[in-house]
């Protein structure tokens, strides 16, 4: 009879965490992203436009950029770039796993230290949710939709595309009543 009980207790606990964890994932999967992404094109020096608000870009003030670079393991190399308000030059540098390929549209990035990289944790979402078929402009989100940012090759976008692409981040499901712009001096 004990073993019985056990049994019924491990299948409905198990039932409970399945629910709860497509619960926890739902919504997050249905989110479109980039049809194809050549990282090659990809690659290069990009100005942030515009920002949700995120803890660890607090510091950053003015002049944003994310340089990426494909690394000899296929990863791209991340270099974050922003100034404090002070003038102070941030950086933080960290890898990027793709994680649909040969799509290439969602990827993991960890900021973890080099040696501990490899590990699969302390990974954020870089979803590439649109991008021209010119490579200038992107957007990138998480799909829990906390994160977003509009990126581009110039760093003085045009209002119309940053609407386009703002607008088309509101369609996805994403709050922008907090959106930020970003200073490019």
């Amino acid at each position: 009879m004990f073993k019985s009980n056990l049994k019924k207790i491990a299948l409905i606990g198990g039932l409970v965490l399945l629910g709860v964890a497509t619960f926890v994932n739902a919504n997050t999967d249905d989110i479109p992203t980039a049809p194809q992404v050549d990282l090659y094109k990809y690659a290069g020096q990009w100005y942030e436009v515009a920002r949700k608000p995120l803890y660890f870009q607090r510091v950053c003030d003015y002049n944003v950029t994310a340089n990426y670079s494909l690394n000899e393991k296929g990863n791209i190399v991340v270099d974050n770039k922003c100034f404090s308000k002070n003038g102070k030059l941030n950086q933080s540098i960290g890898e990027a796993f793709v994680k649909n390929a040969p799509k290439n549209s969602q990827l993991k990035v960890s900021f973890l230290p080099k040696i501990i990289r490899w590990l699969p944790v302390g990974r954020g979402d870089y979803w590439i949710l649109k991008l021209d078929e010119n490579y200038q402009t992107a957007l990138v989100g998480s799909p829990n939709k906390k994160y977003l940012w509009v990126l581009s090759r110039d760093p003085n976008i045009d209002q119309q595309i940053l609407n386009e692409y703002l607008d088309y981040a509101k369609t996805l499901g994403f709050d922008l009543s907090d959106i930020i712009y970003t200073k490019q001096q």
